[in-house]
Formats: structure tokens, C-alpha cells, sequence
């Protein structure tokens, strides 16, 4: 018999609907990030130009592959192609958590590859410390701090999973030491982990490794969306053609130039505030001297940081899927979404009430059925691609831009024998499946959240066919 259903931390300590009003009302639906670091600007694709590798996509996946290729080979000649600007898509837009895991989180991970975990685990922990030895070597202005990570319990069935993950890195915090740490009321326990997690500013890391690649010789192209590939080595654009001995597809949640994939991933939007600079007292009043990020242990839970100029962006909870699986501008503003967010933000720091937010986003996240990268060759090994990191990627890109370049060579590496590596994600099933499935999962997710954590009859049909997740 299941628990009766229960509300959260976040509905019996709502705020004033006052407060949440005053907060937002200076908001900008804007990215932050973006505006804070805007990135430089690239010249369009004109005419027919060939080169030894073309990567399609402008993202982190995309300029990690083109900057590895060219450290890899200088004399290659590499050229990157992405539709809009760089890094204006997920890559500007996410929390900046840049975390170990490549299966987005270990319970996920175990799951799915319990056989290669220990070993995932170990890729993943060398992917980050590899991330940090680049940014320090080519002096890459990314705002990058290692300061690990906080998963806190808001709720009383919650505290038993982060006791489980104690190990060597991550240390369990009682209530009392956890709101000594970070002070909110809502924490009834934490784990605070030291080396597996990182903050970045995802504009700046962008920027600087765009211009890492111009440097290196790699020649970028912005407003040249890729509208066909061919057998792999014919790259159209609306005003010019390239040639290419290889391709590398780094398109993240847009629709993929492989009919194989179309199915392969959906965009689940993901919703954001980000706060005006702290004072100098507010800033003591809620302690977090260690700057970890931040995420709770909900199915729909809330991730947030600190930025340099001690701003606070928080995120999550909400991830909507909308019907037919396209990605859209108007998508972005929820109010509804934000306004929620709103309230959960002064729910977990309440001492913080009159502080505003000066900019709210969204973003799609590239979902895929594992919740976790997927990688593959096709056109007789000539073209490779990485996709469906949903939502925990900023590390993952590195390896999956490895993996790319692995695939595209023809070797075979530790990365490549990985059954993560070598197996697909099961598709998505066309609408009005899709969305029909979708949405009776997020709403089965909110119910385990409202009863201690109990899974449904569909949740765990899900689990036992290997489509099952918990954050």
C-alpha cells in the first residue's frame, strides 16, 4: 500500500504571493549569461571550401571536438558550422555545473552499466580533471571553480539516499550541519561532495574556448545552418558547401541530420531566475562559504550557485515537454514556471525576502530515454555523433567529443569498447505517444514526490524495462 499523498517543504512554507510579485517584477526575459560574456562574432559560410573535418554545431560538444581535432593534428584543417551563434543554445544557457558523472548520476549509472561502473566512474573523474589541466594550460577565462557539490535532503524520505552515497569524496551532514553550512530552513540533511563537481560560466567558457579554436586554426562559421550531409563528406548550407573528409554532428537537441536519430532525443524546456548581487549582509546571511552548487534530492528538484559577483541563479523543477517535440523562442517564457520558481527560491532562503531577480530564461534540454549521452558512427564510419545528455552535460561534452574523434579515426580506446559507448537509447515513440508518455511520467514523478518517495505502478514498469529515472 502506498503513503498517502503529502505536500512538500516548498508548499507548507509558500511565501507571500507579495514577495514573489516585487521579485520579479524587475526581471528581463533575457539570458544572463550571454549578456554578461557575449561571445565574438564569426563571418558566414560563402562558396565551396573542403577541409579533413567538419563539426556541425556551435555548442560545447562542437568546439570541444573542433579544439581536440586540431590539438590532435595542427595541419588538419577543421571547420565548424553552426546555425545561429555559438554557444547561444544549451551551452549558453545551463547552471554551469560542471559535474564527473557521464550517466547524470550514480544510481543511474549503476542501473543501466553496473558491469563498467567503477570504470565510467574513473573516465568520468579523469574527463573533469582534464577539463581543469586544459583550462589552466591555455589560460581559459571560464570562471572555472571546483569547489564540489551539495546534495541536501528537503524532505524526511530523502535523508536515507544521501546517507547511502557517504564514500571516500562525499561526507553526510546531519540537519544540524547542514543548515550550518548553507542556512535554510528546509535542509534536513546534505551531502557534501569534494571532487567530482565544478562551476563554470557557461558564456565565458564558451567564448574562450571559441576563441581557443580560432587560435588553434580551427575557422568558424556562424548563420550557416547545415541542411543536408549526404554520404557524410557534402555539407550544404543555404550559401556555400563543404567538403569534408569526416563529420562530426554536434546538434544537440535540434533535429538531427540522421534519420536514425530523429527519434533518438525530445527538448524537455528547463526554467531559470537569476537574482540581483547580494549584499554584503545577505550575503552572511545565508553562510555557503565553500560555494558549492546546489541541488536537492526531488524528482522535480532545483539546482543553484553562486555566481562571481555573488548572485544566486535557481533553476529547475518544472520540465516541460510540449506537444510535437519542436523548439521554440516562445516556449521560453512560462510566467507560471517562473513564478514558481519564485516561491521555492524564498521558501529555501526566506532571510532573503525584497532581494529581485534581474533575469529569468529557459532552455531545451536534449532528453534521451537513457538520460545520459549516446554516441555513434554512420555513412560507413565518415560521420560520428553525440547527443541526449539531458541536462548534465557541460562536462560530458569533453567526452563525448573524445568519443567522436575516437569513432571518426577508427580506433578502438578504453571509450570505445564502453557498452555505454556502444549502445543506443531506445526511441522515443511519435506523437501523440510521445507526449502522452511524457507527461505521465513528470506527473508520476510529482506523486513519488508527494508520497515519501513511493514509485507508481507505470514509474516501475518503466524501471523494469530499463526506461526508468531518478535524479
Amino acid at each position: 500500500m502506498s503513503p498517502s499523498r503529502t505536500s512538500t517543504v516548498f508548499e507548507r512554507q509558500r511565501p507571500d504571493a507579495s514577495v514573489v510579485r516585487h521579485a520579479l517584477a524587475p526581471s528581463r526575459q533575457a539570458v544572463f549569461w550571454t549578456e554578461d560574456a557575449p561571445a565574438e562574432r564569426h563571418p558566414r559560410l560563402h562558396g565551396d571550401i573542403g577541409c579533413d573535418l567538419a563539426v556541425v554545431g556551435g555548442g560545447y560538444t562542437g568546439l570541444w571536438t573542433a579544439l581536440l581535432a586540431k590539438r590532435e593534428d595542427p595541419s588538419a584543417r577543421v571547420v565548424l558550422l553552426e546555425g545561429r551563434r555559438v554557444g547561444w543554445a544549451a551551452s549558453g544557457r545551463n547552471g554551469g555545473f560542471c559535474e564527473a558523472s557521464l550517466t547524470h548520476g550514480d544510481e543511474n549509472g549503476r542501473t543501466r552499466w553496473p558491469g563498467e561502473f567503477d570504470e565510467l566512474q574513473r573516465l568520468g573523474m579523469r574527463n573533469l580533471d582534464e577539463i581543469e589541466q586544459t583550462v589552466a594550460e591555455l589560460r581559459l577565462d571560464a570562471e572555472f571553480e571546483r569547489n564540489g557539490a551539495l546534495d541536501v535532503a528537503t524532505e524526511p524520505h530523502q535523508v536515507p539516499w544521501l546517507r547511502e552515497s557517504e564514500g571516500p569524496d562525499a561526507t553526510f551532514l546531519d540537519r544540524d550541519a547542514a543548515q550550518a553550512l548553507v542556512h535554510s530552513p528546509t535542509y534536513e540533511a546534505a551531502l557534501l561532495r569534494t571532487r567530482d563537481s565544478a562551476l563554470v560560466h557557461p558564456a565565458k567558457l564558451v567564448r574562450a574556448l571559441a576563441q581557443a579554436c580560432s587560435d588553434a586554426g580551427v575557422e568558424i562559421f556562424e548563420r550557416s545552418p547545415v541542411e543536408s550531409i549526404g554520404d557524410g563528406t557534402v555539407l550544404e548550407t543555404p550559401t556555400g558547401t563543404v567538403r569534408s573528409r569526416r563529420t562530426a554532428l554536434a546538434t544537440n537537441v535540434f533535429p538531427s541530420l540522421l534519420r536514425r536519430n530523429r527519434l533518438a532525443t525530445v527538448p524537455v524546456y528547463d526554467y531559470v531566475l537569476m537574482s540581483e548581487p547580494l549584499s554584503a549582509s545577505q550575503r552572511r546571511s545565508i553562510g555557503w562559504e565553500g560555494r558549492q552548487g546546489i541541488g536537492d534530492s526531488a524528482n522535480q528538484f532545483h539546482y543553484y550557485r553562486l555566481t562571481a559577483d555573488d548572485r544566486i541563479l535557481f533553476g529547475g523543477y518544472d520540465a516541460v515537454y510540449h506537444y510535437g517535440g519542436r523548439v521554440r523562442s516562445a516556449y521560453e517564457d512560462r510566467p507560471a514556471s517562473f513564478q514558481r520558481l519564485a516561491g521555492h527560491f524564498f521558501t529555501t532562503f526566506p532571510q532573503l525576502e525584497g532581494l529581485t531577480f534581474t533575469h529569468r530564461w529557459a532552455g531545451a534540454i536534449d532528453t534521451c530515454s537513457r538520460f545520459c549521452a549516446f554516441f555513434g558512427s554512420a555513412r560507413e564510419g565518415r560521420v560520428a555523433y553525440a547527443a541526449g545528455y539531458t541536462g548534465l552535460g557541460v562536462a560530458a561534452t569533453h567526452f563525448g567529443a573524445k568519443v567522436m574523434l575516437d569513432l571518426l579515426a577508427g580506433r578502438t580506446t578504453e571509450r570505445t569498447e564502453l557498452e555505454m559507448v556502444r549502445t543506443r537509447p531506445l526511441p522515443f515513440p511519435p506523437e501523440p505517444a510521445a507526449a502522452l508518455g511524457i507527461n505521465l511520467t513528470r506527473w508520476s514523478l510529482d506523486q513519488a514526490d508527494h508520497r515519501a518517495g513511493h514509485r507508481n505502478a507505470f514509474l516501475r514498469t518503466l524501471d523494469a524495462v530499463g526506461l526508468g529515472f531518478d535524479s
